[in-house]
């Protein structure tokens, strides 16, 4: 069955949407708001001037890094610092304070790694603090890490829930350098008295705005009255609402803004809707659309947990390779269904909002909200899977009667 796509462009005009009182810097999304802005935005479109390709000051040979971590950064395929790397690595290496205002997708981990890693390597007194919102942020820092690190002798322990404590215990055990979590787990760990923070002297916290937004507020603020006076500090998030705000007044100091955020959605996302009308079933429709060649890895949003496993299962019926991420998945679930659709072993993902942050997979050619997603950040977040790294893709939403 032959979809009309009805537009071509990016969503990132909120002046269309109706004004309403905001929770979190967040707004609400109606199926008519959703419409509204995606027609607007192929007008805007129109007018919109191309923006000029964005020219690297630095390369990462010029970088005051050593031998090791430049050969680790050419071996990851890294030639040219992205605007965030290009911008916050020289400030990082010089002690300062970064707040980071960026996307995710535009190589902000290894705009902080890098940095910090050197760091540590010149110095092996320092120990570093990161603080993620989910557990697949977490451990995809922790992977860029090992691969950053490699051959230097720098080890990291990884706390996140969802995993048991024996092994996060024993890591920590080592004294490594590099000490990269979850809000919950990490302050599981400092109740047990198995972590402080005393010597603690580089901190990040990434994605702050996601953390505020699932409700780690309180802990954030509490990591941070803990932490010693001397130490620098990295900051980043996508947004910046008041409580944010309140965050960043409380952790940095003199600190240099880098941002790179020039819109809510990159200018390659193609963006359109499909209207489910008379006898048409919303299954059926998905299944008409992931036969087609071009949809090779595709990411599906639902927002139960129920809902995208019964999709899932029914997808699977159908005899597509299909597995879903959610809430009721353990942690070792859901890393190994990552790590298949990374594989192309599995080529559609069903997931809820989980996976709508921070997830950097190579080659996701669609994103499809099955589902209308509850606010207009969750809708920017979720395409945002697509679209990455300056490659063309497509987002979808159903909208159903």
């Amino acid at each position: 069955m032959r979809t009309k796509y009805r537009n071509r462009g990016s969503v990132h005009d909120r002046s269309r949407f109706p004004k309403t009182k905001k929770k979190n810097a967040q707004s609400t999304i109606s199926e008519s708001d959703l419409i509204r802005s995606i027609e607007y935005s192929k007008q805007s479109k129109i007018r919109q001037v191309q923006a000029v390709e964005y020219e690297a000051i630095h390369s990462f040979e010029d970088f005051q890094i050593n031998y090791q971590l430049k050969k680790n950064i050419s071996n990851k395929g890294y030639t040219t610092p992205t605007p965030i790397q290009d911008q916050a690595i020289p400030s990082i290496l010089a002690g300062r304070d970064i707040i980071g205002i960026a996307n995710t997708g535009t190589g902000k981990t290894a705009a902080f790694l890098v940095p910090l890693i050197e760091k540590v390597s010149k110095d092996r007194k320092q120990k570093v603090l990161i603080v993620a919102p989910t557990r697949e942020l977490a451990e995809q820092i922790n992977n860029e890490f090992k691969d950053l690190s490699k051959n230097l002798s720098i080890y990291s322990a990884i706390l996140i829930g969802g995993q048991g404590y024996s092994r996060q215990i024993r890591e920590l055990k080592r004294q490594p350098n590099f000490v990269i979590g979850t809000p919950g787990r990490i302050k599981d760990m400092m109740e047990k008295h198995i972590l402080t923070f005393d010597d603690i002297n580089n901190v990040v916290l990434d994605e702050t705005d996601r953390m505020v937004d699932i409700g780690f507020i309180k802990e954030i603020k509490y990591f941070i009255s803990l932490l010693p006076k001397e130490r620098q500090s990295l900051f980043f998030s996508a947004t910046v609402s008041e409580k944010v705000t309140e965050i960043i007044n409380s952790f940095v100091q003199n600190a240099v803004t880098v941002s790179v955020k020039k819109r809510d959605t990159v200018e390659n996302i193609y963006q359109d809707y499909i209207k489910i009308t008379g006898k048409q079933l919303k299954i059926d429709q998905l299944h008409s659309l992931l036969v087609r060649k071009e949809f090779s890895k595709v990411i599906v949003f639902g927002n139960t947990k129920w809902g995208v496993q019964k999709l899932s299962n029914e997808l699977v019926k159908r005899g597509f390779k299909a597995d879903a991420i959610h809430g009721n998945k353990k942690q070792s679930q859901r890393h190994t269904i990552l790590e298949k659709f990374k594989k192309d072993e599995v080529n559609i993902l069903l997931a809820t909002d989980v996976a709508a942050r921070g997830l950097d997979i190579n080659g996701v050619t669609h994103v499809i909200n099955y589902d209308l997603p509850k606010t207009y950040d969750d809708y920017i977040h979720r395409i945002g899977r697509t679209g990455r790294a300056n490659k063309a893709g497509v987002a979808l939403t159903f909208i159903a009667p």
